[in-house]
Formats: C-alpha cells, structure tokens, sequence
C-alpha cells in the first residue's frame, strides 16, 4: 500500500493535467475527436466553460503534485485524499 497510493495520486495527477491541456488548449481542436457525439458548433460556443472546468482540472493536479513534497506524514495525507 506503500508503493500503490503514491503512484495512484501521480496518475490522478496526470489524468488532470491531460484535462487541463484538453479544456483549456484543445477545446476546439482535439476535443470534438474525443467527444464525437456532440455536434462541432458545442465546442465554440462552450470554449468559456470548458476552460474554467480545465483551471479546476488544474488546481486539482497542484494538490495532488503538492502532496509529494510535504514532509509530514499526517499533512501530506490530507493534502492528497482531498484534493
């Protein structure tokens, strides 16, 4: 358990990061191949929503990515199971 919820945090963590680039950087390019079953004129006219969800995606991944540099223990733990 050691070993597994460390690199299961720093998979969160990643999986965040990858829908902060997508929400934020690739909304209207990349998205629509990701989501075929929504018409391409959503992806414009939901650019502003997509990237707030992809700013929380981001302070999501800090916490997570803050998480490994805590020293304490206890602190550390919280940090990573609320984020």
């Amino acid at each position: 358990m050691e070993l597994a919820a460390p690199l299961i945090i720093g998979f969160v963590a990643f999986l965040h990061l990858y829908f902060l680039w997508l929400e934020m950087f690739a909304w209207t390019t990349r998205a629509p191949k990701v989501f075929k079953g929504y018409p391409k004129e959503y992806f414009e006219s939901s650019k502003t929503l997509a990237a707030n969800q992809g700013l929380y995606n981001g302070f999501l991944s800090a916490g997570l990515i803050w998480s490994f540099f805590i020293e304490d223990p206890n602190w550390r733990r919280n940090v990573a199971y609320s984020s």
